[in-house]
């Protein structure tokens, strides 16, 4: 069951080399884009939001998990290229891709659910929307994913015909499970939001909450959705011819690092002031540019 569930890159290397190539090209653009992002908000979030939401700390651990997704893809390369056919070494960097891919999973779940309670659910949430419960949350979403990722891994290489519906069921509360919640409360929020009792929240904020959800819809969709359906047609069908499944398995691992590049669009309907901030960071650049250049020239005009 593993060498259907889990494809080194060794294999891909071997049988399609120019795909190979392809695919090292484009994660190496996810790994610049995503890195650069995600430490620009980092950044922001940190340490020129003042107040800490739970949204807020859900979105720092989002962008950690990205951060995280990010670099390993130069370290896979790496690996590749030193460890060679070293088994132990692929596992040590698929298990600790996949629980972050899984974490970023999870606090996007939870980043939706946060949202529509802050904006339909506000007095009854309000006990349970403080930062010390989502910094909880927090801590076991890290150990849930790390928990359920090994339990999938060491299932796949300890094959047995039972394991198979464990590991449904596992990929079930990782990912099929989170995706129907975020469409449920995506309808939900879409429809409270036509509510006269509503209303009274500004027209902005309502509309941020929806784009924000139907954007975290629409990353799912991209990027989780082509991988767990390959997976759990590798569950159904364990017959798949190898060359279908090592293809498939390695776009769409790809697909779910292109992750880490949109979640950015997430971040820009977290908080009010994360556009300003980012703009004003990159007009501050922009201006000390000018001004390096306006003291360049003066010199020059002046030596000559």
């Amino acid at each position: 069951l593993f060498s259907n569930f889990i494809h080194p890159d060794k294999e891909l290397y071997t049988e399609f080399y120019s795909l190979w190539i392809a695919l090292m090209i484009v994660n190496a653009i996810i790994f610049l884009v995503g890195v650069v992002l995600n430490s620009l908000a980092l950044y922001v979030f940190c340490f020129r939001t003042k107040t800490k939401t739970t949204s807020v700390i859900y979105t720092i651990n989002l962008i950690v998990t990205d951060l995280l997704v990010g670099f390993s893809l130069p370290v896979r390369i790496i690996m590749f290229y030193s460890a060679g056919d070293c088994l132990n070494c692929s596992l040590v960097h698929i298990f600790g891709y996949f629980v972050n891919m899984y974490c970023s999973i999870l606090f996007l779940t939870c980043i939706c659910v946060d949202r529509y309670l802050a904006i339909v659910q506000v007095e009854a949430s309000r006990k349970w929307r403080n930062p010390t419960c989502a910094k909880g949350i927090c801590v076991f979403i890290w150990i849930f994913a790390t928990v359920v990722t090994f339990s999938i891994l060491t299932m796949a290489i300890q094959f047995a015909e039972c394991c198979l519906s464990k590991i449904l069921v596992l990929m079930v509360c990782e990912y099929f499970f989170p995706l129907i919640i975020i469409i449920f409360f995506t309808t939900r929020i879409m429809c409270a939001l036509s509510k006269p009792s509503l209303m009274h929240q500004s027209r902005e904020r309502r509309m941020r909450a929806v784009q924000l959800l139907i954007t975290v819809l629409i990353i799912f969709m991209i990027c989780f959705t082509p991988f767990h359906v390959r997976q759990v047609a590798i569950s159904i069908n364990t017959g798949m011819p190898h060359h279908v499944s090592l293809l498939v398995y390695h776009v769409t691992v790809t697909l779910s690092s292109l992750n880490s590049c949109m979640d950015p669009i997430v971040y820009c309907f977290v908080t009010n002031n994360f556009q300003s901030t980012m703009k004003n960071i990159f007009r501050k650049t922009e201006t000390e540019q000018t001004s390096v250049d306006i003291l360049g020239m003066n010199k020059n005009s002046k030596g000559s």
